[in-house]
């Protein structure tokens, strides 16, 4: 569900248990990585253990976006806290499972609360780690799914708790 105040579209109302939320993990390729999103009021926890068996070595959250997006917002802010390890916040353009996601990766300083703002002109086309720098950019309004991915032979357990997700101009 999408919300806004003063300029900005929360694009997370994180409730006990919400559904919206999914796991995509390395075992639809044979690895061994597992995660979970729990949700509680006000607030997400992703956390698990990041395999590099199998050729694993990602674990990712989703969430589809099911309302049309204004057109008018250029980033996105989203406040987390983190272990000390890289991420990828992803956007597609579509609500299909495979297919190009486009990409934006960060770093969290361990057990800190802080806000990344991400520049929608900034993210970068990917297809299954592979990057396509000639695709960059999305519009607000053709945001239709959103999350978080661990990769990069992080191997290892990690936890990303997260605030909020939304939009800004």
């Amino acid at each position: 569900m999408v919300t806004m105040t003063n300029k900005v579209y929360y694009l997370t109302e994180f409730k006990v248990n919400d559904p919206e939320w999914y796991i995509v993990n390395d075992g639809v390729m044979g690895g061994l990585s597992e995660s979970q999103i729990v949700t509680e009021e006000d607030k997400a926890i992703f956390s698990g253990n990041v395999s590099l068996k199998n050729n694993g070595g990602f674990a990712s959250v989703r969430m589809p976006i099911k309302e049309q997006l204004p057109s008018n917002f250029n980033k996105v802010i989203i406040r987390l806290k983190g272990d000390g390890k890289q991420y990828q916040f992803r956007l597609r353009k579509e609500n299909d499972f495979d297919g190009l996601a486009y990409d934006y990766g960060f770093s969290t300083p361990k057990g800190q609360w802080e806000k990344i703002e991400i520049p929608l002109s900034e993210v970068v086309g990917t297809f299954r780690g592979r990057k396509f720098p000639d695709k960059t950019g999305v519009s607000s309004d053709e945001i239709q799914q959103i999350g978080i991915l661990i990769a990069d032979k992080q191997e290892g357990s990690f936890q990303l708790e997260l605030d909020y997700i939304a939009l800004s101009e």
